[in-house]
């Protein structure tokens, strides 16, 4: 028992100085998110300060889904600099400790995270997201375009019964089977105008967009009012899902069966599969952050040099970050394969931090 009393203090500080990055960027977010919500709703009767911040406290945890893989980073910077001024870590290496060995229990904190970050956090964000646009969408009132704005308007055409129509939505929930603030251009078959549809609500039921509180608009201008109206569409809720759905919307562990339906409906998956592999990957992308922090952070105690070893950090990070969005790009067009985008850059960093360590530790 006695060899794991050193991992273990070495890991639960690399948890404390996480947790502690991590927390105080939740916070900002929230605070961010929840000021920018009341700006954007000052004017509406139907938000409450407690509304705006529920909705950006169900909101927070998908948003810093993003800023994990910068706590991880900042915060064993944080850790490997405060071991270092306390000479904890010179004292650990002149006691024969490698550097191998000290960075092992923060590499291992860093996988656990990412799984927990995967299997759990992942999923709970995005029931939360989910609840959060259902909460803002029922704020809408006629007067009002856009009261939260989560997932941006979208765009699309469809074909039905009644001839093509063209869908635009505000506001998308549940996997694009409901949609908010809709208006629906419908054509006849030879591409001529025929009517306007404005609804309050739109859901995707059985071959059919069911409309709530519908406005309808003729082409001379005359205006009717209804209830309920329905709209054909040949579109199926996988066709729907893989039009206007987020990827980041599709909580981890209904990936595959989303991925199997849409590959099912003859439709690409692209996106679905490197959201899938994105999250598979982050435990190594969060590994990579460990090491990038451990190849600025070391140096400290034998040459000093505080600020350099932050900006170096932030630098590979940001670097690492752009590498992991360029290549995402790219896997969600299908021009690399999905697998690749997604673990390439994460792996990619740990060889270049081993590397360095190496030169680091052997010269």
């Amino acid at each position: 028992m006695s060899g794991l009393i050193l991992p273990r203090y070495l890991a639960m500080r690399f948890v404390s100085w996480i947790a502690a990055v991590f927390l105080l960027g939740t916070t900002i977010i929230l605070l961010a998110d929840f000021l920018e919500l009341l700006r954007r709703t000052s004017d509406s009767d139907s938000v409450t300060v407690l509304r705006a911040l529920l909705i950006s406290s169900l909101r927070t945890p998908s948003l810093t889904e993003e800023f994990l893989p910068f706590a991880v980073l900042f915060g064993s910077i944080a850790a490997f600099i405060g071991l270092s001024r306390r000479l904890e870590l010179v004292v650990v290496r002149a006691s024969g400790v490698s550097v191998w060995q000290f960075a092992l229990p923060a590499v291992v904190v860093a996988i656990v995270i990412g799984m927990m970050a995967t299997t759990v956090y992942n999923p709970v964000s995005a029931m939360m997201k989910e609840r959060a646009n259902r909460l803002g969408a029922s704020l809408f009132d006629g007067e009002q375009k856009l009261l939260i704005q989560t997932t941006g308007d979208v765009w699309f055409r469809q074909d039905g019964l009644e001839g093509e129509s063209i869908v635009h939505a505000r506001q998308v929930v549940d996997s694009g089977r409901e949609l908010y603030d809709v208006a629906i251009y419908q054509f006849d078959d030879q591409n001529v105008f025929r009517q306007r549809i404005n609804a309050r609500h739109a859901e995707l039921d059985d071959g059919e967009w069911q409309l709530s509180n519908a406005t309808i608009y003729g082409p001379d201008g005359g205006e009717e009012q209804r209830d309920t109206f329905a709209v054909s569409t040949f579109l199926t809720p996988a066709e729907v899902r893989e039009t206007v759905a987020q990827p980041d919307a599709v909580p981890f562990w209904r990936l595959p069966s989303v991925i199997t339906l849409t590959q099912r409906a003859g439709l690409p998956a692209y996106r679905y599969r490197l959201r899938y592999q994105t999250l598979l990957a982050r435990p190594v992308l969060l590994a990579a952050m460990v090491l990038i922090a451990a190849t600025v952070s070391l140096r400290l105690a034998r040459l000093g040099g505080l600020a350099s070893a932050i900006a170096g950090g932030v630098i590979a990070g940001f670097v690492l970050y752009v590498t992991a969005e360029i290549t995402s790009d790219l896997g969600g067009a299908g021009v690399i394969t999905p697998t690749t985008a997604a673990w390439a850059p994460g792996l990619a960093a740990i060889l270049l931090g081993v590397s360095i360590l190496l030169f680091q530790e052997d010269g």
